[in-house]
């Protein structure tokens, strides 16, 4: 084992990758038949539907979510303490495994760095993890993409076609309306140049349709929503069937299946249904599956991954996206209602350095030397930050889910800050553990795991925040006011028209509610740290994703297309031209 503190996490992930058992070892050890395994090297994908087919009648293992206060923008460490805790799990004896989201690229080759944990609680093997793995990202960018050039080629074809040339090759004119496209292309960067941009500008009739669009990043795709809640192959060919990516001049959608692409954007996406295997650096087995960004995706890992990992471990871990009224928000009353799935505790993260930054610490910017608050023990700013820590767990509270809260320690935080986290928890009567995991492996994360195997065994009981017959703007308030502590919701007149229309058909009555809003704050508002006090939520606009079944109100100027920093990860990423391994990932 190395130490963090001296190595950088590729180096470490190297180490690790030395002494990786081969995939057969894996096969044997989780149960797995040969026919089970589709071979991708080191990171095979396993067959969701023949395991399932096998186990369906074994009992589920205990269902752990993992979650966390408001990050800083450095992250609070959700990845490594997820894979702490499974690392944790093995040290004592238990059969366990998680599932976590494949990273984008975008946070990889930006401040952000990738997903892969970090220290000795880390993803192997985290090159191929970290720049691409088995191809799902690519695949789900080739198949919106495609769904974007089938809507423009088909714009331009019927504005230079009449009915009778059109009938001539078999296509239905759909008379998509220009002022009503949904849909627009992506990629896995972030790029903020492409956030508004206006194509087909070429000279002639055939280069397109001219119209104004944009490039979202591909994991913020409804492909990447599809993903993470089908339940198989053909629900997924039905649901980029109902995609909408138009309407036409009568108010009607022109979904993937009138422009006759679904099947095509299906075939790109034939291989992404099936988990990938990967390890921690103490080698313990984690599927990965699905895609980040809960602040403006679904930010979780796959409801077919829960469902196997569920099967092939005694004690499962999954991971929601940024903070617990955002990502875990997400996970209990959308992701948990569909997959019928009831977890057993909450793991919720907080490290010292974000708390004292919401007890009035001073910005922290990626990039840049921490301030020294951060650093040297501050117990007056590090007691007002945990005003956060207890409004995230106040929101698993409420779903019925028993909430963990887990110091992810750094080796600069003192034994007077953890005592003060630990006695204010004991006043609140919440479980806490200290875990070391980052510098220490499953060994620093023993006391984490004992308090997740304890909570597991007390009875919880899963209760949503709202039915679904309640309507959308109420829906949306209850977040608002229950969940982030906001007084009330203002609704732009964009947001209140397509709002009308949403709740007077009763199409969209079953439609889960997919929050898009900064995961900086519990507020729209980024710089608004701690809990803000005195302020109302405004929705500008509300996406429709007709396929994931979902309505998307968005909250404040957040974009759907991240910006690249100043100091970007790429800067330091390079390849050993002999040996072709990859530096500089963290």
């Amino acid at each position: 084992m190395l130490d963090p503190v001296q190595y950088k996490d590729w180096q470490i992930a190297e180490e690790a990758e030395k002494t990786l058992p081969p995939v057969r070892d894996f096969i044997a050890r989780m149960g797995l038949e040969e026919e089970e395994i589709i071979p991708y090297g080191r990171t095979p994908k396993l067959d969701f539907i023949r395991i399932m087919d096998r186990l369906k009648d074994k009992p589920d293992g205990k269902y752990i979510e993992v979650t966390a206060i408001t990050p800083t923008p450095l992250g609070e460490g959700k990845s490594t303490t997820s894979l702490g805790l499974i690392e944790g799990l093995g040290k004592l004896g238990k059969n366990a495994g998680g599932c976590l989201r494949q990273p984008s690229g975008g946070p990889t080759m930006n401040v952000k760095g990738t997903a892969a944990g970090g220290g000795n609680a880390l993803l192997i093997p985290m090159t191929e993890f970290s720049l691409g793995l088995t191809g799902d990202i690519n695949d789900i960018t080739n198949a919106h993409n495609l769904g974007m050039a089938a809507l423009n080629a088909r714009m331009q074809h019927e504005r230079n076609y009449d009915d009778e040339r059109l009938a001539k090759i078999g296509i239905r004119r759909l008379d998509i309306d220009p002022d009503r496209i949904q849909w627009n292309f992506v990629m896995d960067f972030c790029c903020q140049a492409l956030r508004k941009m206006e194509i087909g500008l070429g000279e002639g009739k055939m280069d397109g349709y001219r119209m104004m669009t944009r490039t979202n990043i591909a994991v913020s795709s409804e492909l990447m929503a599809i993903l993470s809640v089908a339940v198989d192959l053909g629900d997924l060919r039905e649901r980029i069937g109902k995609i909408v990516l138009a309407y036409d001049r009568k108010g009607n959608p022109v979904t993937a299946e009138d422009l006759e692409v679904a099947g095509a954007m299906t075939a790109w996406m034939r291989n992404t249904i099936n988990p990938t295997l990967c390890y921690t650096v103490e080698h313990q087995p984690c599927l990965v599956h699905a895609g980040p960004f809960a602040n403006i995706a679904i930010g979780q890992s796959s409801i077919i991954g829960d469902r196997l990992g569920l099967k092939l471990f005694d004690y499962h871990v999954t991971e929601s996206g940024f903070a617990a009224d955002i990502g875990f928000e997400k996970f209990w009353n959308v992701k948990c209602r569909l997959s019928g799935l009831k977890p057993h505790v909450s793991v919720v993260v907080a490290t010292i350095r974000a708390l004292k930054m919401h007890g009035g610490g001073p910005k922290v910017l990626p990039g840049r030397p921490l301030p020294e608050e951060y650093t040297k023990e501050n117990l007056a700013l590090l007691e007002k930050g945990c005003e956060n820590l207890f409004h995230h767990v106040k929101n698993v509270q409420m779903s019925g889910i028993r909430p963990v809260v887990c110091i992810n320690q750094f080796y600069t935080d003192t034994e007077a800050e953890i005592e003060l986290i630990r006695s204010l928890c004991q006043e609140a009567g919440v479980r806490c553990a200290l875990s070391s995991h980052w510098q220490n492996g499953g060994e620093g994360a023993l006391e984490l795991a004992q308090a997740v195997v304890d909570a597991c065994e007390e009875p919880s009981e899963l209760k949503y925040l709202y039915d679904l017959d309640l309507p959308l703007r109420e829906r949306v308030e209850r977040i608002a006011t229950k969940v982030y502590g906001a007084d009330g919701v203002d609704w732009e007149p964009l947001a209140i028209k397509k709002a009308e229309r949403f709740e007077s058909d009763p199409k969209y009555a079953d439609y889960c509610t997919m929050m898009v809003k900064t995961h900086l704050s519990l507020s729209h508002d980024p710089d608004l740290k701690g809990v803000p006090k005195n302020w109302r939520l405004p929705i500008r606009d509300i996406l429709e994703y007709g396929g994931a079944r979902f309505l998307c109100p968005m909250a404040g100027s957040i974009s759907m297309m991240p910006g690249t920093g100043s100091n970007p990860a790429y800067r330091r990423v390079d390849v050993d031209t002999r040996t072709g391994k990859v530096s500089g990932l963290f």
